[in-house]
């Protein structure tokens, strides 16, 4: 069965409260960003195509960014609208997700739309060990670790705060403090999907997900056996 077409937030840039959250896709964010939605300043640009984001899409319309501006849209993207010293004086925010729980989450997501796009196309022909195996999952999981979202147009790395989605409260507490309040999460754009992404893997599945993610897998300190916490309560 098709997923209904729904209406998603996504990249938020906020003058006013000097911040800008980048939207990874299938790490929490759309959770991340309905919340902060809900709270947002008057000048704040919404890239998405929620309600409140095409009432403002006039003033998207009017920026000149060297990138594509889309709700996963990267640093670099917004060039343009921003300068890389402008946004270095911003506190800069994504969530990020161990990998092999991002992997299932992915995969069933692309089972349930229905646009044109390879990897849909992949997803609705392939069972999970071959969609993991195919060459052009494997090339777009190199091509974008979590830190090249955090780039900008000059390759330099802006990132404040990583928010690791296991460790939500924990991690999310200097973003707190930044904004003044803490955004109401709700869950949202779940997939369907068995909560235990281990189950999902056998021995070389998942050390064919540790070689595509490696640096992300160093870098957040993820391991296959984590313990799966906070999680499940923002799958988007």
């Amino acid at each position: 069965m098709r997923a209904r077409a729904v209406t998603l937030p996504g990249m938020i840039i906020s003058p006013g409260r000097r911040y800008i959250f980048v939207h990874i896709p299938k790490t929490g964010g759309t959770s991340m960003a309905a919340a902060l939605e809900a709270r947002a300043h008057r000048d704040d640009i919404l890239i998405g195509d929620t309600p409140k984001a095409q009432k403002r899409r006039g003033r998207v319309a009017k920026l000149s960014a060297r990138g594509r501006l889309w709700k996963h849209a990267m640093l670099s993207d917004i060039d343009g609208v921003l300068s890389p010293g402008e946004i270095a004086a911003m506190f800069t925010v994504t969530l990020v997700r161990n990998p092999w729980d991002r992997m299932v989450s992915y995969y069933h997501w692309l089972q349930a739309q229905s646009f044109d796009h390879p990897a849909v196309a992949l997803a609705a022909e392939l069972p999970f060990a071959s969609f993991l195996a195919h060459p052009q999952t494997a090339a777009s999981l190199r091509a974008a670790p979590y830190g090249r979202y955090m780039r900008d147009v000059t390759g330099q790395e802006r990132a404040t705060l990583y928010i690791r989605l296991e460790h939500l409260e924990e991690d999310m507490a200097p973003f707190v403090a930044h904004l003044g309040f803490r955004p109401e999460i709700a869950r949202i754009n779940a997939s369907e999907r068995r909560s235990d992404y281990r189950s999902y893997y056998d021995d070389a599945t998942a050390e064919r997900v540790a070689g595509l993610c490696a640096e992300d897998i160093a870098r957040f300190g993820y391991r296959f056996d984590d313990v799966v916490s906070d999680a499940s309560a923002l799958p988007g």
